[in-house]
């Protein structure tokens, strides 16, 4: 979703507190590490003062900043909703406390129901009119109380919503109001999440759906249809925004999205090469060095207690946390298999360039032949060609030559710039081919490189300090370099890099043949990191003279 770039996303409360644990882990993963502005949840069920407090805390020392308050179901087992002692009776209360406790450290955001609460919802009209205005009084408290924004129950009919707008408008509520969309994706969950919200569903909507009820596809693809019918009719009326449901199925809400145009159409944000976190304490990194370009939540994690981070240029005056082994379960045996020999291993590693596995102990995304910036098919058998020959490629990134910074696929920073990389290149290499490549690699000039055996305590080099990989020329900014290769970092990451030998070997069998070979290859190859600063050179130049020799 993150790739999508919406403004935030959600991660829901359990109910009572029950997974409070899971849900400030995942939006500590979302704010920092998935790199997108993350509003939690958070509910009374079974909430004390002092419980609301914890996760509060919690949650503003992960950097997140944005809570949608509620009150919640009652917990499992009650019909009806009861505070517990010391706790708080709805969603007001609940935002009366974040202010007076917290002042302006959280944006809060708050529920509202086109159509009424569901436990408001009656069938005499008459009534059923009072307790609508009932609603709106109710959220305008909510609003008054500290609320800055209002996310509404889910609906399938827009004049529901419009006139929900309207009607809070007049009464003073002016917060942006953003509706609340939940794709149809089968006709059974659709018809319980109704039924349980007592949503009105328009009869036009029942009938296109009671035929195709059987086929689950063809509801998928009506329900992406009637929602981007529902966001061009709701953006067409002056609507800020959309808040969709997805349930943690993306493919429909993405569905919905390239259909309006919303996505796919232009470059996402990116103000740099990397995907920056939205934790504040990390808004002035400007510059990371490239060996973690596969491993990014590793560097984020590494780095979070550095008390001053690099926002101009690499200083590598702060010590790095300890390196998390990267960590493969079972399924990354049948991708992987477990190597006999070096040559499988090599094979493996072959087998993830050209996008045919889906697991690699040194990165942490998807095959980069699958991805929106994904390798040109040539440079996919280059990589593979290496590990014909022994070599073990563990991180590329290719060459780009004055791409505009409006590109979808490389762009990054300010519009109207120009961006720059030079290829980077990292592969194990076995002892046997070692001195020929250091060999091949010195001759050229334009190459920066370090090399070192895990044990080996002096790094084998030629690289001149700090140089950029990333580079670009904005209006009015100048130049920009914001990641970068130096021998200091090459250190700290060198541990981590072996230690994908000991997560492999994890899941073949401590007394496996595999753990054997991958051990032994951890003990004897060289790590050998090479940039490639002519940017109109073939980095794989020098790696295929060496392997000729």
């Amino acid at each position: 979703m993150v790739a999508a770039g919406p403004v935030f996303c959600d991660i829901t409360w359990g109910a009572g507190g029950t997974t409070a644990d899971v849900t400030l882990d995942i939006a500590d993963r979302m704010q920092n590490q998935a790199c997108v502005e993350t509003m939690m949840h958070l509910t009374c069920t079974n909430m004390k003062a002092e419980m609301v407090t914890e996760a509060l805390e919690k949650s503003k020392a992960t950097g997140v900043r944005n809570i949608l308050a509620l009150r919640g179901d009652p917990p499992k087992g009650q019909e009806k909703f009861e505070a517990v002692e010391g706790g708080f009776e709805c969603a007001l209360d609940l935002v009366r406390f974040i202010r007076k406790t917290h002042g302006d450290d959280f944006g809060i955001c708050v529920a509202g129901y086109p159509e009424a609460h569901p436990d408001f919802i009656v069938d005499d009209p008459e009534e059923m009119e009072q307790n609508y205005w009932k609603n709106i009084a109710y959220l305008k408290e909510k609003v008054d109380a500290g609320a800055g924004l209002v996310i509404t129950q889910l609906f399938y009919d827009c004049d529901i919503f419009l006139k929900f707008v309207r009607d809070c408008r007049q009464a003073g509520i002016q917060v942006p109001i953003l509706p609340g969309l939940m794709p149809i994706q089968s006709y059974g969950g659709f018809k319980r999440m109704t039924g349980f919200c007592k949503t009105k569903v328009p009869q036009t909507i029942l009938d296109a759906l009671e035929p195709i009820s059987e086929n689950e596809e063809a509801v998928k693809a009506y329900g992406i249809h009637l929602g981007a019918q529902m966001c061009r009719r709701l953006l067409d009326a002056g609507i800020p925004g959309l808040h969709m449901y997805s349930l943690n199925l993306e493919k429909s809400v993405l569905g919905i999205l390239k259909a309006t145009g919303l996505v796919g159409t232009a470059r996402p944000e990116r103000p740099l090469p990397w995907r920056a976190p939205v934790n504040p304490a990390r808004a002035s990194e400007g510059v990371r060095p490239v060996f973690w370009a596969a491993r990014p939540r590793s560097y984020i994690a590494r780095t979070a207690a550095w008390s001053e981070l690099p926002s101009a240029s690499w200083t590598g005056t702060e010590a790095f946390g300890a390196p998390a082994p990267p960590s493969l379960s079972q399924k990354a045996l049948a991708a992987l298999g477990a190597p006999a020999d070096a040559a499988s291993a090599a094979a493996a590693v072959g087998k993830w360039w050209t996008g045919a596995s889906d697991w690699f102990p040194w990165s942490e995304g998807a095959a980069p032949s699958t991805g929106t910036r994904g390798l040109h098919p040539s440079e996919a058998h280059a990589l593979w060609s290496l590990t014909r020959s022994g070599l073990l490629p563990v991180n590329y990134q290719p060459c780009v030559r004055g791409t505009p910074s409006e590109d979808v696929a490389e762009g990054w920073g300010a519009l109207g710039g120009t961006v720059f990389r030079a290829a980077y290149l990292e592969c194990f290499c076995p002892p046997e081919l070692f001195e020929a490549l250091r060999a091949s690699l010195e001759k050229r000039g334009s190459l920066s490189f370090v090399a070192s055996t895990a044990a080996g305590d002096s790094v084998a080099c030629r690289a001149g300090g700090r140089s950029a990989v990333d580079f670009g020329v904005f209006p009015g900014a100048g130049l920009v370099q914001p990641t970068v290769f130096c021998p200091e970092a090459f250190r700290a990451w060198k541990p981590e890099a072996f230690a994908g030998f000991e997560a492999w070997a994890a899941v073949c069998g401590e007394e496996s043949q595999a753990t054997k070979v991958l051990r032994a290859m951890a003990s004897s190859y060289h790590l050998v990191s090479v940039v490639d600063h002519d940017l109109s050179g073939d980095i794989f130049t020098a790696f295929h003279d060496a392997i000729m020799a």
